[in-house]
């Protein structure tokens, strides 16, 4: 099953998200089909927080893909965001 979901990178202490398209027997930090965007719980000042391609994403989703938890929230707070 294709799953969109989070993939871990950045330092210690500091993560840092990719919001990745992938098969959902890979690793959570393995291969994926496709990348979104990101998300940057630590941004600060003028950085942006989170950055995702909707139309990507919802095409996705019409293909059959099933959307985690978390990013279902981020989606629904990037589309109030740019409401």
């Amino acid at each position: 099953m294709v799953t969109i979901r989070l993939s871990r990178g950045g330092a210690k202490k500091k993560p840092f998200y990719h919001i990745v398209v992938t098969d959902s027997r890979n690793r959570r930090d393995g291969r994926y089909l496709e990348k979104l965007g990101y998300y940057n719980p630590m941004a600060k000042g003028q950085e942006q927080e989170l950055n995702v391609d909707s139309e990507r994403a919802d095409y996705w989703v019409s293909k059959g893909a099933q959307v985690s938890d978390r990013v279902s929230y981020l989606l629904k707070r990037k589309g109030k965001a740019d409401a």
